[in-house]
């Protein structure tokens, strides 16, 4: 679908930028350079005809969004979440965006639940609520289940999304394609990688199959994480386009007043809501994320019940531990190790100078810690942290663009609940007992422990390969005649072998010391 009508569809999309008056607003927050100022300029105000008109009671960038569709609207909320790169004021007008979107109807959602479950939606709820909550791909239902008599929530796809989706992220592609020629600094950041990292995110999220197990794998991983709840999803009642979970009754938690009034430590809160979030990121390198304030609540006792699993991110155990020494590193001052950390881990090119790089992280670190709690950002440190790393050549780490988004977004909770809150405080607890797990002496003995048992699994395979390499061996011995290549040459698989066998049997020893 990547042909020219997408053409058509930039153009639609700067000529409604520019007749809602959104296209400076963007330009301004995201102190766009000339060329693309230009561009933009050229594919909207000659077309202001052809835009949308939206919502006139909306601020311009919102009312321009939502004119444009879902895709348009995922990105807005994405940018609602990023007040370092936008700006307090447009992303607080993009919140709106996050789950106050006009809803479909109640005939709708019950017509695909029949279709999705083949039996009729009002013969397996006895009461089926109109939308609590409306967003970009879905709206979410209060139902009781006819069978158990639960209170449950239905979450259904709008109609027609998935189509919409695919048509608007064909069109990004192409505007990525022409970011990167109109300025050749930003293919550093690697736009076209980042709109194919929000093409898996998005589709993902067009499967409730998909959001259904990672709930279920979420709820499985923090279960006996003390103050944190995730409901239960309800299998036999979802399916492709629909999903059922247990009801989560609380207090939202951009609240604050509620809160007060139910007796929460805010200030307990706020420091839980991180270290929740640090812990599932390192311990179990799968987190929740889109922690807006819109997908937390707050049970009764105090809990935090986490809901809508349509974003969730994924990072492996090495990606881990870079992270959690980078951050540790920072929180420690120790700056030469931070800048050691990216150097191993292949993030600065090798051609640059470490220590001049040791230095340009201090100068992003001492200021901030240097400040007033209030003024002590994660926020804040990303963003100086993005200025050294343009100078140093760094690309865009495509797997870690929903960590960095979801701390950036949990550092917002957090502050809305204690603006006097330091971070860095916070976090240390978590990531040095992350720290002395994953890569002190008993994280030695596990890595070994797990490759050990790598080498054991060609234990059944090892007469094989010997006899093979012998076969091997006799039939090049001619050709290597007059040297002693031949013997070189099968002495290291033997060797392997011989490896092999020993890490069977140190297996079995680790094994039995653990």
């Amino acid at each position: 679908m990547r042909g020219p009508h997408n053409i058509w569809r930039l153009v639609r999309t700067g000529a409604t930028l520019e007749r809602t008056g959104a296209m400076r607003v963007v330009l301004d927050a995201f102190e766009a350079p000339r060329p693309l100022r230009l561009a933009a300029r050229i594919l909207g105000w000659p077309f202001k005809v052809l835009g949308h008109d939206g919502d006139a009671a909306m601020p311009p960038v919102t009312r321009a969004l939502s004119a444009l569709g879902p895709a348009y609207i995922k990105f807005g909320q994405i940018l609602s979440t990023r007040p370092d790169l936008v700006g307090d004021d447009l992303a607080g007008q993009l919140r709106v965006l996050q789950d106050k979107l006009p809803p479909f109807t109640v005939e709708e959602a019950k017509a695909s639940i029949s279709y999705e479950l083949e039996r009729p939606a009002d013969e397996i709820f006895e009461y089926f609520s109109p939308p609590v909550a409306a967003a970009s791909i879905a709206q979410v239902h209060k139902a009781r289940d006819a069978e158990t008599g639960e209170t449950v929530a239905v979450k259904v796809l709008r109609p027609g999304v998935e189509r919409a989706f695919r048509k608007d992220i064909d069109a990004f592609y192409l505007a990525a394609r022409v970011i990167e020629y109109l300025s050749p600094s930003s293919r550093r950041l690697r736009p076209i990688d980042v709109i194919r990292h929000f093409e898996g995110v998005v589709m993902g999220e067009l499967d409730l199959r998909l959001e259904a197990a990672s709930a279920s794998q979420y709820a499985s991983n923090t279960k006996d994480d003390d103050g944190f709840q995730v409901p239960e999803v309800k299998w036999g009642l979802s399916g492709k386009r629909m999903m059922t979970l247990d009801w989560a009754e609380g207090i939202q938690m951009g609240d604050n007043a509620a809160l007060d009034a139910a007796g929460i430590d805010r200030v307990e809160l706020s420091e839980r809501v991180l270290q929740l979030f640090l812990k599932h990121a390192l311990r179990d390198g799968f987190f929740h994320a889109d922690m807006h304030q819109g997908n937390l609540k707050v049970a009764a006792n105090g809990d935090i019940i986490a809901i809508d699993f349509g974003i969730m991110g994924h990072i492996d155990e090495y990606t881990r531990r870079v992270y959690a020494e980078i951050l540790y590193g920072f929180i420690r001052r120790d700056y030469q190790r931070v800048a050691e950390v990216h150097f191993e881990a292949g993030y600065v090119p090798p051609d640059r100078d470490k220590d001049e790089f040791a230095r340009a992280l201090r100068a992003v670190g001492e200021p901030i810690f240097g400040m007033d709690a209030t003024r002590i950002s994660m926020a804040r440190l990303l963003a100086y942290l993005f200025e050294v790393t343009e100078r140093f050549g760094m690309e865009t780490r495509t797997e870690l663009i929903l960590l960095q988004r979801t701390m950036v977004v949990v550092e917002g909770v957090a502050r809305s609940l204690n603006p006097r809150m330091n971070i860095w405080r916070a976090a240390q607890p978590v990531v040095e007992d992350y720290i002395r797990g994953s890569i002190g002496p008993k994280a030695v003995l596990h890595d070994l422990q797990e490759t050990v048992k790598v080498l054991s699994r060609f234990g059944p395979r090892l007469p094989n390969l010997v006899e093979d390499m012998l076969i091997l061996h006799s039939q090049t011995k001619d050709r290597a005649s007059g040297t002693n290549y031949g013997a070189q040459w099968w002495l290291g698989p033997i060797w392997a072998a011989a490896g092999a066998i020993v890490g069977i049997a140190l297996s079995a020893a680790i094994a039995g010391a653990f």
